[in-house]
């Protein structure tokens, strides 16, 4: 990370996207627009049009890699557009590692909720009963868990862990 400014201004974003995820389950684009305008506006006065280079790079590398997992339906746009404006603030190298634990977490959090749900346990069952003795696999499969309504969790439940894990191992000792 760049300097105490920007550890703070993460350190305000990640906090304030944290308790909106967790009221509403959504961040609100007005906080994305602003931390991105914040980071931007920051590196450029801090860094010429090299830290505005930087901030831009940052918010690419934030916003592509979870793109595909937007498409996929596996996070909401909030999320998206938070991790491009965390890139904007933190940089490129910072945010990929802020993204890396985020995801990792995210899928630990994933897996023990789906060991502690039962309905998905009774589903994921007769899914494959269903696969077995079915004419048609695919369909059967499908039908299984169709409506099932999925489990849902806020992201920034992953991200906050993620980021201190990233702050600890970027930090100087």
């Amino acid at each position: 990370m760049d300097s105490w400014i920007t550890e703070i201004m993460a350190a305000l974003f990640i906090g304030a996207a944290f308790i909106s995820d967790i009221k509403s389950m959504t961040i609100s684009n007005k906080l994305n627009v602003g931390f991105l305008a914040a980071g931007i506006s920051y590196h450029v006065i801090a860094g010429g049009v090299a830290g505005g280079l930087h901030a831009l790079a940052g918010a690419a590398a934030g916003l592509v890699p979870l793109l595909l997992l937007y498409l996929l339906k596996g996070i909401g746009a909030g999320d998206v557009k938070f991790f491009a404006a965390l890139g904007a603030i933190l940089g490129m190298e910072d945010v990929l590692q802020v993204m890396m634990y985020a995801i990792l977490y995210g899928g630990l959090m994933g897996a023990v909720t789906l060991l502690f749900n039962r309905s998905f346990g009774r589903r994921l069952l007769f899914g494959a009963v269903s696969v077995i003795v079915a004419e048609s696999r695919l369909q059967a499969w499908e039908a299984s868990f169709a409506n099932s309504g999925s489990l849902r969790f806020p992201f920034m439940i992953a991200v906050l862990p993620g980021a201190v894990t990233a702050w600890f191992m970027i930090a100087p000792l």
